[in-house]
């Protein structure tokens, strides 16, 4: 699946970002609780996941710390707290 140009707006379901990114759909719901302060994709009112291109882009992002730096979701975690946009950095 190739999109040239996205909305905004656009809303994926987990079976779409499983495809786009080669990450489990399982694993997507485990590292919901895991990471839960940084993916946490929205519900429609029959409860079902819609994930936003910002979801998409933090399931990327935590899947190349993972499988690319090795690191631990501790590790993850942090990064993806350093990375927050508005967070200063301390000196």
């Amino acid at each position: 699946m190739q999109f040239h140009k996205l909305s905004g707006n656009l809303m994926l379901t987990i079976e779409q970002v499983s495809q786009l990114t080669g990450v489990r759909k399982s694993t997507l719901r485990y590292w919901e609780k895991a990471f839960e302060d940084y993916l946490r994709p929205a519900r429609t009112h029959s409860n079902r996941r819609e994930y936003s291109m910002a979801d998409l882009d933090r399931v990327k992002t935590i899947k190349r710390l993972l499988e690319e730096e090795h690191l631990t979701p501790e590790g993850v975690r942090l990064r993806l707290e350093k990375a927050r946009p508005g967070r200063e950095h301390a000196a």
